[in-house]
C-alpha cells in the first residue's frame, strides 16, 4: 500500500550537497578520490581543552540524562562574557541567550515562532538556501531581495520597500555574508535595522562566520543603536572554533523574541548533552592565538585558492571574510554548472555553483578553504592539466 507523504515535501528538493555527495561517494568508489572544496565543514581541530571538556564530562556518571531546554547557567554565563569582550554586547545569561543544536535549529525555531501561513519573509538573493527552504516548510512566503556587485552585496532598502511590505514579518541577514564573503559594515547593517524598526519587521541575523578571517573587529548587530528591539542573533561554533559536527549554537536577543522560540524548541528536542556544553564552554575559552593560528592555516590555504581561480580566469576581491572565496566566472563560460561537472569529472575536483545560493549567484563559483594545503595544491595540479577550454566548453 502507498502511503502519500504531506504536500509539503513538494515545496521543497533535497538540499543540494546531499544529492551531490552521493555523486562523489560513487566516483570515490571507482577510484577517482575526488577532492572536496564544495562545502565548509571545517576539517581542524578543537581546541584540546575543548575536546577534553568533554571527554572528562562524558565520564561522569551523572552527565548522561536530559538536560534543562535552555542550557547549563555556565554555559549561558560564557556565552555573555563572550559577546561582551567580542562585541561589546551586554546580554542577560538568564533571558538573552538561548543555547542551540547549532545555528540552523535557530532558523527552524524563529520561522515557526513567527510566521502564519502566508506571512512573508525577507530572503537575501544570494544567500542561504536554508533561509528559502524553512520559510516555505512552515507555510510562510518567501519575498527575495537582490544582492548584487553593483549595491556591494548590500540590500538596496528603497528597492525593497518599492516592491511592497504588506504582509512581511521577518527579514533575513547574514554578515559576514554567506556566499559572497561581503564584510559587516555597522553603517549598512544601521540603516536595515533603522528599515526593520520603521516597518515592524523582526531582523533574523545569522552571523557564523565574523571571527574567520576578518581583520576588523567582529560585529553583532545587536551592538548597533535600537537593535535590541527589532533583532534576533543567530552565532554558532561551527565555523569560528572547528565544532561543525558537534551541533552547538546559539540564539541572543530580546528575551521576548528568545522565549518565542523557546516555545517551539521545547517541543521538538530534550536539551543539549551537557558534555558538549561543557566543551562550548572550554571553546569559548579559547586564546587569542589559538583563532590567529586558525585564521593563519586558512590565509595560507587561500593563496592556493586563488591559483585556482587564475587559471579559470574567474575574478573575485581578496577582501573577502569567512571559510569561502566567491568568484565570478570567467566570460566565456556560458553554463557555470557544466564548469562545475567539467572540473568533477575531468579533474575529479568539486566546487559548488553559485546558483544554488539563488538566481543572482548564476554567473559566480564559490570555492571552500576546508582543505589541507596538500589536498588544495593537489587540486590546482589536477585542474591545470585540463586545458582551460575543455573545462570551460
Amino acid at each position: 500500500m502507498a502511503i502519500k507523504g504531506a504536500d509539503r515535501l513538494g515545496l521543497v528538493e533535497d538540499y543540494y550537497f546531499v544529492k551531490k555527495l552521493e555523486e562523489i561517494r560513487q566516483l570515490n568508489e571507482q577510484g577517482k578520490k575526488v577532492i572536496n572544496l564544495g562545502i565548509g565543514s571545517p576539517d581542524m581541530a578543537p581546541s584540546e581543552a575543548t575536546i577534553n571538556a568533554l571527554v572528562q564530562t562524558s565520564a561522569l556518571s551523572n552527565a548522561h540524562g536530559y538536560q534543562a531546554y535552555k542550557g547549563i547557567p555556565e554555559f549561558r554565563k560564557k556565552v555573555a562574557t563572550f559577546y561582551e569582550n567580542t562585541y561589546g554586547v551586554i546580554l542577560d545569561p538568564n533571558t538573552e541567550i538561548l543555547p542551540l543544536l547549532g545555528s540552523k535549529e535557530g532558523i527552524l525555531h524563529l520561522s515557526m515562532a513567527f510566521l502564519n501561513p502566508g506571512d512573508g519573509a525577507l530572503v537575501p538573493d544570494p544567500g542561504y538556501p536554508t533561509y528559502t527552504s524553512l520559510t516555505k516548510l512552515t507555510g510562510g512566503k518567501v519575498v527575495t531581495y537582490d544582492l548584487n556587485d553593483a549595491n556591494g552585496w548590500y540590500p538596496d532598502l528603497d528597492q525593497i520597500e518599492k516592491n511592497g511590505l504588506e504582509g512581511i514579518k521577518i527579514m533575513w541577514l547574514n554578515y559576514p555574508h554567506m556566499p559572497t564573503g561581503t564584510r559587516a559594515d555597522s553603517s549598512k547593517l544601521q540603516k536595515i535595522v533603522d528599515f526593520a524598526k520603521a516597518n515592524n519587521i523582526l531582523l533574523c541575523h545569522d552571523n557564523p562566520y565574523s571571527q574567520v578571517l576578518n581583520e576588523e573587529k567582529p560585529l553583532s548587530i545587536l551592538s548597533l543603536p535600537g537593535a535590541k528591539d527589532v533583532a534576533v542573533e543567530l552565532n554558532s561554533f561551527s565555523k569560528s572554533f572547528n565544532m561543525a559536527g558537534w551541533r552547538v549554537g546559539m540564539m541572543v536577543g530580546k528575551a521576548e523574541f528568545l522565549g518565542a522560540a523557546l516555545r517551539i524548541k521545547s517541543n521538538i528536542d530534550s536539551g543539549m548533552f551537557l558534555g558538549i556544553q561543557n566543551a562550548a564552554i572550554a571553546a569559548l575559552d579559547n586564546s587569542e592565538e589559538w583563532h590567529t593560528l586558525r585564521n593563519k592555516e586558512y590565509a595560507e590555504r587561500r593563496h592556493f585558492v586563488y591559483q585556482i581561480l587564475d587559471y579559470l580566469k574567474a575574478s573575485y576581491t581578496k577582501e573577502q571574510t569567512g571559510l569561502f572565496i566567491w568568484a565570478k566566472a570567467y566570460d566565456e563560460v556560458k553554463d557555470v554548472e557544466k564548469l562545475i561537472d567539467n572540473l568533477l569529472y575531468k579533474a575529479n575536483v568539486f566546487i559548488t555553483p553559485g546558483s544554488i545560493f539563488g538566481k543572482n549567484g548564476r554567473n559566480y563559483i564559490r570555492i571552500s578553504l576546508c582543505g589541507t594545503q596538500a589536498n588544495l595544491s593537489e587540486a590546482l595540479d589536477r585542474i591545470k592539466k585540463i586545458p582551460l577550454q575543455d573545462l570551460i566548453s
